[in-house]
């Protein structure tokens, strides 16, 4: 791995932590799924009008058609909207950490259903992983942690999973940005509806919240998407998810930083752990593809 790629990674996994904060202060101010919903527009609308200038087509094969629908929904709709959801009595640093958890989810998946063989490291470090989570969350839960708030984090995460597992190879065949931009679309308009039927817009408008979303949009939203797909290209999903083992230590840091949330010694060594369990199996899948 170069050093460029190497520097994208980590400016990606920075990214991608970075927005379960700006995700808190959105929804401590805002309705979360209409947020949510305008925010998946106007990052929809400028990933399908790049796509557009760079030559792509929304001419799409029936797989990745399929890839759209299912991440808009799955990804989208359910993983992030039930997040911004729970971010109303969570921690965005217990947010960042249970999504962290999808490359184990995934993981296991991949060997009990699929059949992959990770090796024995790769199987150590879902257990580690696992371990990791049990450690937090008995803190969490015994610090009095929301549980209807958590409850839809693993919820989210579970559909995250379900969507990375359902459309593994299916967005291939180009226009890579055309399909991010449709997807954000469709994301859209489903919370869109729901916010429509369910939610009450009530805005208590300030700077931060103008920055956190207009971050939230363009950065997480948008950039993030651009670097990873600019890094898959360069030197394969499958090293480029290795990356995602930085996501929990950065998750919460970032959120200590900026929120000043607060975190125990039983949270730091969980997240080690996560993170140990995370590295072991995205090197273990690596060795065999």
């Amino acid at each position: 791995m170069d050093l460029r790629a190497l520097g994208m990674g980590l400016a990606f996994a920075v990214m991608w932590s970075s927005a379960f904060t700006s995700a808190r202060i959105i929804v401590a101010a805002a309705p979360p799924l209409t947020a949510l919903s305008l925010r998946f527009l106007i990052s929809g609308l400028l990933g399908v009008l790049i796509a557009r200038v760079l030559g792509q087509s929304w001419r799409l094969t029936r797989g990745q058609w399929r890839a759209t629908i299912v991440f808009g929904l799955c990804q989208n709709a359910l993983y992030l909207g039930l997040n911004f959801v729970a971010m109303q009595t969570i921690e965005a640093g217990l947010a960042a950490i249970v999504a962290s958890t999808m490359p184990l989810l995934v993981g296991l998946a991949a060997w009990l259903v699929f059949g992959e063989r990770i090796g024995l490291a790769g199987q150590l470090g879902l257990v580690a992983g696992l371990i990791g989570v049990a450690i937090i969350m008995g803190a969490r839960l015994q610090g009095g942690v929301d549980l209807y708030g958590l409850s839809l984090c693993v919820v989210g995460v579970i559909a995250l999973t379900f969507a990375t597992l359902a459309v593994r190879g299916a967005t291939s065949g180009g226009n890579f940005l055309m399909v991010v931009g449709l997807q954000m679309l469709v994301g859209s308009a489903a919370l869109g509806g729901v916010a429509v039927a369910v939610e009450t817009i009530e805005i208590d408008w300030s700077w931060t919240l103008v920055a956190a979303f207009a971050y939230t949009t363009l950065v997480p939203g948008l950039a993030a998407t651009l670097v990873w797909f600019w890094l898959v290209n360069r030197i394969g999903a499958t090293k480029a998810a290795t990356f995602h083992f930085l996501n929990p230590f950065l998750g919460v840091a970032i959120a200590a930083l900026i929120l000043s949330e607060t975190l125990s010694a039983q949270d730091l060594i969980g997240v080690a752990v996560i993170m140990g369990g995370i590295l072991a199996v995205q090197l273990s899948r690596q060795r065999r593809v």
